[in-house]
């Protein structure tokens, strides 16, 4: 089969790699219908995860069709359309048995495209398939699917969850990406007073008040209406760097909650001499897609609309254009890149 691979920094390439094949009883082999490009993969792209290894396929997020399943997996079978999650459970540890997936203890937490090939392929082995999988609802479109795999479970769990947002609240996002403006979305669902979204991007902020924010404005500007002001009940940090963070502890209120999404490659200084008194509360974490069921029954229902956050589409022979487009989302205004499987360089069968 062809997958991307990751050959160093810097260096990808749409290679002929071996067919996956079912290792352990609990493990799946689902056809990638559809996959995506994350800021993470630029990361590892960029050299700042050592632990991913040249030759690694990248990829974490995927929705596909089964094509076969070990002896120990009970509940999908061959054929079933399935989103696979960015995160792997084993469903027996302490973490699994309490949700909190992503920090599984069993074997599983962040798997795919980081310690085990993952998703950006034509086919991707899925560990733990009973718990890392869900079956697609019929009615949902391919591009909707694929964000159930990180994107929306990410902004509401690691944001707007772990941030408390409340009705009547005054909420700001710091960083208007596709993570950023999915927890402007899924934020919208407890009726603050007001969602402010924040970026250096122009094309970024327009797409910010097009999703839902009530206004999407500049740093400095935003300083100047919170830091000397009343501050923010809650800080969704979602752009992952020493500036964001710290314009988030200046910004909140004494009291408030800052909910850190951001991937930081970099250190990001806590000022504890301006926080000390105020009683702020900073929560981080990793998505556990524990959330899944509850989000998939919003955007089926109508309440939740998400379509928007898909701005580009490929085949997946395209992958390394892909990244190129994705790459520069800040100055093209691109948001989610969605990768399709391609009929005309498959069969629809596995090799």
């Amino acid at each position: 089969m062809r997958a991307l691979v990751y050959h160093g920094p810097g260096q990808i390439a749409w290679d002929k790699v071996m067919d996956p094949a079912i290792e352990d009883p609990t493990d799946a082999i689902v056809r990638v219908d559809a996959t995506t490009v994350c800021g993470t993969d630029l990361h590892i792209l960029h050299g700042e995860l050592p632990e991913v290894k040249p030759g690694t396929v990248l990829g974490h997020e995927a929705v596909g069709e089964v094509m076969d399943v070990g002896r120990e997996v009970h509940s999908i079978g061959p054929g079933d359309q399935v989103i696979v999650s960015s995160v792997t459970a084993c469903g027996h540890c302490q973490p699994c048995r309490d949700n909190t997936f992503g920090q599984c203890r069993g074997g599983g937490g962040w798997m795919l495209g980081d310690l085990i090939n993952g998703t950006q392929a034509e086919f991707v082995r899925v560990p733990f398939a009973d718990y890392s999988t869900r079956r697609t609802p019929g009615t949902l479109a391919l591009d909707d699917a694929v964000l159930f795999s990180e994107v929306l479970p990410t902004a509401y769990e690691v944001g707007v969850r772990n941030g408390h947002v409340s009705p009547g609240d005054t909420v700001v996002v710091v960083g208007a990406g596709p993570i950023g403006l999915a927890a402007v979305m899924t934020a919208r669902i407890y009726s603050p007073r007001r969602i402010i979204a924040v970026d250096l991007s122009s094309s970024r902020l327009e797409a910010a008040v097009r999703l839902g924010a009530d206004s999407a404005e500049l740093p400095g500007r935003l300083m100047a209406d919170l830091a000397d002001g009343p501050g923010a009940d809650v800080v969704i940090e979602a752009a992952g760097t020493p500036d964001s963070f710290v314009l988030c502890t200046r910004i909140v209120r004494s009291g408030g909650h800052i909910a850190n999404i951001g991937m930081h490659g970099k250190p990001a200084t806590l000022h504890l001499e301006a926080l000390w008194r105020k009683n702020v509360t900073i929560s981080t974490g990793q998505v556990d897609t524990s959330s899944t069921p509850w989000l998939l029954d919003l955007v089926t229902s109508g309440r939740l609309h998400v379509s928007q956050l898909v701005t580009h589409t490929f085949g997946l022979s395209r992958m390394e254009d892909a990244y190129e487009v994705f790459s520069h989302g800040t100055d093209t205004g691109t948001l989610k890149v969605v990768l399709h499987r391609e009929e005309s360089a498959l069969s629809g069968d596995r090799p």
